[in-house]
């Protein structure tokens, strides 16, 4: 056990027995008048900070809190003089049942007392889709509650319910509606999400075919994607334009060479593979001197191009790093 832990169970104990000695010495009535006073009196305090901002703000809520802090502050006279104790329990219970219906009310966002009172079937029936929506969420009925959203034209709402619902083409489908009413590449990146975990990998690759339009770095995943099902025109084509992207990349920043050398293999132009590749070297060397351990990607790269006596090379100078590293430690 722990100090902290130790600490706050001395601290239970020792409270619980302060409250035993209060209720031993003084009496149950007694006790029971403190801590409702204690409790009355920090409530009033609270409201009067609350009432005070409200006030300043100019908030309807002001009568709200007004009230709230004139009960607690009755309260708390009461509990001290103690000759009308029924009124302590009564505003006790008033206060218990505000807290029961505030936890109710915020359960249900954006319902009115109607709706709340109604079986999401009947909302249905009477054509309040959304209320009906919320209700059958609550019921964790997400496909009922996709249909509702989709008849109130909350698209994304309805999407989320047929992802809960494992409805995940239905859920794909609608990213793909928003995506061309919204004209935001993000729900294209969605609805391959959907198709995906749908095991859809046609339609997963077409949608991210969409979304690399904006974001080109995916095209690699999208080429990889169109392999796996075996359209080779298709992969070939994503490789060709994530081949554009990264030669653009790798003109600013040279680590980029090595990625445009293996998609130059991969379309079967090894020359050009083969001087992206010494590029890449190129730009391995000058990080070398700065960090030896690039000498590592060097040596690497030498051997991926047949060039032995490069690449044994590279590594003694790797390994000579390598010592060093050792013997200063």
């Amino acid at each position: 056990m722990d100090k902290v832990t130790a600490l706050f169970i001395l601290g239970i104990v020792v409270l619980i027995c302060i409250i035993v000695g209060i209720g031993y010495v003084f009496g149950i009535v007694f006790l029971i008048r403190l801590v409702f006073g204690i409790g009355y009196g920090l409530l009033t305090v609270i409201f009067a900070v609350l009432l005070g901002i409200l006030i300043y703000a100019k908030s309807k809520y002001s009568i709200i809190s007004a009230v709230a802090f004139l009960l607690s502050a009755y309260a708390t006279y009461q509990c001290y003089v103690w000759n009308q104790p029924i009124h302590v329990a009564l505003i006790t219970a008033g206060y218990i049942i505000a807290a029961l219906v505030g936890i109710w009310w915020i359960s249900e966002p954006d319902l009115n007392l109607i709706e709340r009172i109604r079986s999401a079937e009947s909302l249905e029936r009477a054509g309040r889709f959304k209320a009906a929506a919320r209700k059958y969420e609550k019921k964790n009925d997400y496909v009922k509650a996709a249909e509702c959203y989709i008849e109130s034209n909350l698209l994304e709402s309805a999407a989320w319910c047929f992802e809960r619902a494992e409805k995940f083409d239905d859920a794909a489908k609608i990213y793909e509606k928003l995506a061309g009413e919204k004209e935001d590449s993000y729900y294209w990146k969605e609805a391959y999400e959907m198709y995906k975990k749908a095991n859809d990998k046609r339609n997963a690759a077409r949608c991210l075919e969409e979304y690399a339009k904006e974001e080109p770095w995916y095209w690699e995943d999208v080429a990889k994607l169109y392999e796996e099902i075996g359209d080779t025109d298709k992969s070939k084509e994503a490789w060709k334009k994530s081949l554009d992207y990264y030669v653009s990349e790798a003109k600013e920043e040279g680590v980029f060479w090595e990625d445009v050398s293996k998609i130059y293999e991969k379309l079967g132009e090894t020359e050009k593979s083969k001087e992206a590749m010494l590029k890449f070297i190129e730009y391995a060397k000058k990080e070398a001197e700065k960090d030896e351990s690039w000498w590592k990607h060097v040596a690497e790269s030498y051997e991926k191009l047949g060039m032995k006596s490069e690449a044994e090379e590279a590594w003694g100078r790797y390994r000579e790093y390598r010592n060093r590293l050792k013997s200063k430690t």
